[in-house]
C-alpha cells in the first residue's frame, strides 16, 4: 500500500489534472517510477537504479511528445537526448560499480556484458531520433522520436533486467522490439 496508493493518486492525478500542464511529464515520470518501484515490491534497494532510469527516461519522453503534432524546440529535444543519454550509462553500469564491488544475487560478466549491449542499443535507436528532432523540431521528426522513445523502454528493460543476471529473460524481452516497432505501423504507440 506504500507505493501502490501514492500510484494510483499519481496516476489519477495526472490523467485529470496535470496531463496538459508543465508538471505533465514529471507526474508521468513519477507514476512510471512508482509502477517499477511497485514491482520490485519489498526490495526497494534493488529497484531504485531501474526505478530512476525509467523515470528519467519517461520524463524526457513525455516532454518531447508534446511537440508531437506542433514541433518541439531544439532544447527540448536536446535534453531528452541528454537523458537518454545518462540513462543509458546508468543502465548499462557493470552492478558491482553501484553495489560496492560485487554482483548481488549473482550474475557477473556475462550480465555485465549484456547489460551494456542493451543500453547501447537503447542509447542508439532512442537517441538517434531524439538527435535528429534536436536538429529538426518539428512535428514528424518530433513524433518519430516520441515513437522511438516509446519503444525503446524495450531495450532499457532488458538492460536493466540483464544487470540482475536474468541474461536469458532480457534477451527474450528485447526481441519485442521489432514485434512493437512492426505494430507501431499498424496502431500509433503514442
Amino acid at each position: 500500500l506504500r507505493v501502490a496508493v501514492p500510484l494510483a493518486a499519481t496516476v489519477w492525478a495526472y490523467d485529470l489534472v496535470i496531463k496538459r500542464t508543465a508538471l505533465g511529464p514529471v507526474a508521468m515520470a513519477t507514476a512510471r517510477g512508482l509502477d517499477v518501484l511497485l514491482g520490485g515490491a519489498g526490495q526497494a534497494h534493488r529497484a531504485a537504479v531501474p526505478m530512476a532510469a525509467v523515470a528519467a527516461h519517461t520524463v524526457g519522453v513525455t516532454a518531447l511528445s508534446r511537440g508531437e503534432v506542433h514541433g518541439s524546440s531544439r532544447g527540448v529535444a536536446a535534453a531528452a537526448f541528454g537523458t537518454t543519454a545518462a540513462v543509458a550509462v546508468l543502465a548499462g553500469l557493470p552492478r558491482p560499480l553501484l553495489t560496492g564491488g560485487r554482483h548481488p544475487g549473482g550474475g557477473g560478466t556475462r550480465s555485465d556484458i549484456a547489460a551494456a549491449v542493451f543500453a547501447a542499443t537503447y542509447a542508439v535507436t532512442v537517441g538517434r531520433a531524439q538527435a535528429a528532432a534536436a536538429e529538426r523540431p518539428d512535428g514528424p521528426t518530433v513524433r518519430q522520436a516520441t515513437g522511438a522513445g516509446v519503444r525503446g523502454l524495450i531495450p532499457l528493460q532488458a538492460a536493466l533486467t540483464a544487470r540482475t543476471g536474468a541474461v536469458a529473460t532480457a534477451g527474450v524481452l528485447v526481441t519485442m522490439g521489432p514485434v512493437a516497432k512492426a505494430a507501431a505501423k499498424v496502431v500509433s504507440p503514442t
